[in-house]
């Protein structure tokens, strides 16, 4: 019954959950539905076992790309089926790393992924907010984060990078929504949407946004709060 969730040009009304955690699989079919698919890749950082990420479901409808996650054994695990389904083993490349700001960009070029995909899904908990500032020159047509929803949408927070520091699983990891903004914004991206969960926040690159999504592309108009 609320006006906000009704708006056409909003994403939240389009969510729909396929292999996605939080009913990212159909905002980001939606964001794709109006602003085109060019070449039908993704990066997709923190990956999981392959069972529940935001890239499966593209994976599935054909699309090529990248996954990378730190866990060794599940990615061994996810090579293991490619090489028992050649059509998409040539289609999806599987990296296990942990990944750090200081290595990111040296990582994605021994990949050889290139500059511009369709999409980029980014979701490492701690270090979420360092990794992508690290990736100024990497250019994204949509950017899917991690944002921790419990800080108000005004608030700039960002946890201080420690390398080689894991999340201990408390609220004080990732960035609040608005540094995430400000960043997004920085790089030539404006921020289109969250989630109803308050976990996943939704990034269109400037030259594709023109008027179909809901303005102002801030942190107050677009911030979710937590519903874990």
């Amino acid at each position: 019954g609320n006006e906000r969730y009704r708006d056409p040009l909003r994403l939240l009304v389009h969510g729909a959950q396929y292999w996605s955690q939080n009913y990212e699989d159909g905002m980001i079919a939606e964001i794709f539905r109006r602003i085109g698919v060019k070449a039908k890749t993704f990066l997709e950082i923190g990956t999981g076992d392959g069972r529940e990420n935001n890239t499966a479901a593209l994976v599935a409808t054909g699309w090529s790309g990248w996954w990378i996650d730190g866990n060794e054994m599940a990615c061994d695990k996810i090579n293991a089926k490619l090489r028992e389904i050649p059509t998409v083993g040539a289609r999806l490349k599987v990296r296990s790393a942990f990944v750090a700001p200081e290595i990111i960009a040296g990582l994605l070029a021994e990949l050889g992924v290139p500059a511009e995909v369709d999409l980029f899904s980014l979701d490492i908990d701690l270090d979420t907010y360092h990794i992508w500032a690290a990736l100024k020159q990497f250019r994204p047509r949509v950017v899917v984060v991690e944002y921790n929803g419990a800080f108000p949408p005004d608030q700039i927070w960002i946890h201080p990078y420690q390398p080689g520091r894991t999340w201990d699983g408390t609220q004080t990891s990732g960035a609040s929504l608005k540094a995430f903004e400000r960043l997004g914004a920085e790089f030539g991206y404006s921020l289109v949407g969250c989630d109803i969960i308050g976990i996943n926040a939704f990034f269109v690159r400037d030259d594709l946004v023109a008027d179909k999504f809901a303005a102002p592309f801030t942190a107050e108009n677009h911030h979710e709060p937590p519903r874990y």
